[in-house]
């Protein structure tokens, strides 16, 4: 197989971030992926996201499942920690690396078959135990390693590329994460960077379940006239909720809206979140409010995207079962072995 390496030298006058790192920094390898996968937008777009927030690289670790989508934690951030898991078991590998070193900033990437199908469990309890990551899954609807099955995403009324029509009903893994307890529920578009970049810097400084389920639509397998999740069906459908500012900590410049038309939601790190709602009647803290509007544009044959839903008090898998501040990958063997006595005094209080 020909390794096509990306060249070493760059135009000198590259921009920099603060941390004095071009955007080149934050790429990966050459992507393999077909020419117009949705997916390479998705790379770019946290490229840029990481890029404006200043990310250290080495403070990021990357996991994936199985599947093309899992294959793009290769192209970003080529300098960070990462581990490709098997298929479907991507939540406990981030579980347990994120309860060993809580310190690092855990993306997850995943496909609707790692995530809806075979990883659906673990998808659902990794939600439930409120781990601190972002989950990104590209969604096409479709298994492209595998030449086109129809995946648990595709909506019924999705035809595959051959005209055949699907017989299952979709699962809304927006729906479900609002159900299950996620703090941060966002859906997006591949072609859409202008709403995708800010939606992934303020789940990156979201503490809690940040799922981005992103419409990423395969080319070579379901890009054609009949399917839901084609380039030209989401660009005709799309029903955008809300528009996101992301003004990071360091930023202390506030815009000024018209009374009705924004919120400001500080996050615990002080950053700040501005929300523009574009749909008059939507507010994606209203928890009761959120589940009847996706089902209403899923009836009406759109694709609601924006910040679907957020809980602004922010809570993680650690503060729910009371971890010590510091990573335990730190402890020493006097901190885990403290002696006799205190095995004593552990003993006494059970009796």
């Amino acid at each position: 197989m020909t390794h096509i390496a990306k060249p070493a030298f760059h135009h000198p006058n590259l921009p920099v971030n603060r941390l004095g790192l071009t955007h080149r920094d934050y790429e990966g390898v050459v992507s393999t992926l077909c020419a117009g996968c949705g997916h390479d937008s998705v790379s770019a777009a946290i490229v840029e996201a990481c890029f404006q927030l200043d990310i250290e690289a080495h403070r990021v670790a990357k996991v994936s499942g199985i599947g093309c989508s899992s294959k793009t934690t290769n192209y970003f951030l080529n300098t960070a920690h990462g581990f490709n898991s098997v298929h479907g078991r991507m939540p406990s590998v981030a579980t347990g690396a994120n309860a060993a070193n809580s310190e690092l900033l855990y993306i997850g990437v995943s496909g609707d078959g790692d995530t809806a199908s075979i990883g659906l469990g673990q998808f659902c309890h990794a939600i439930r135990r409120r781990l601190n990551m972002i989950y990104i899954v590209e969604n096409n609807g479709t298994y492209g390693l595998t030449k086109g099955q129809f995946s648990a995403t595709n909506d019924k009324t999705s035809k595959n590329r051959k005209g055949a029509d699907n017989l299952f009903e979709s699962i809304d893994l927006c729906t479900m994460a609002v159900n299950l307890g996620a703090g941060f529920v966002a859906r997006s578009f591949s072609g859409d960077k202008q709403q995708l970049v800010p939606l992934i810097k303020a789940a990156m400084r979201y503490r809690g379940f940040a799922l981005i389920d992103i419409v990423s639509p395969c080319v070579t397998f379901n890009n054609h006239a009949a399917s839901t999740k084609s380039y030209d069906f989401v660009r005709d459908h799309n029903a955008v909720l809300d528009r996101l500012d992301m003004v990071p900590e360091r930023d202390e410049i506030r815009a000024s809206y018209d009374e009705g038309t924004s919120a400001d939601i500080t996050l615990h790190d002080g950053s700040v979140m501005q929300l523009h709602k574009l749909a008059a009647d939507y507010d994606p803290t209203d928890k009761q409010a959120v589940l009847p509007v996706l089902e209403r544009h899923r009836q009406s044959g759109e694709v609601a995207t924006g910040l679907i839903y957020l809980d602004p008090d922010e809570c993680d898998f650690h503060d729910l079962i009371g971890t010590a501040n510091k990573p335990l990958n730190s402890f020493t063997d006097k901190d885990l072995c403290p002696g006799n006595d205190a095995l004593q005094a552990i003993n006494a209080s059970l009796r």
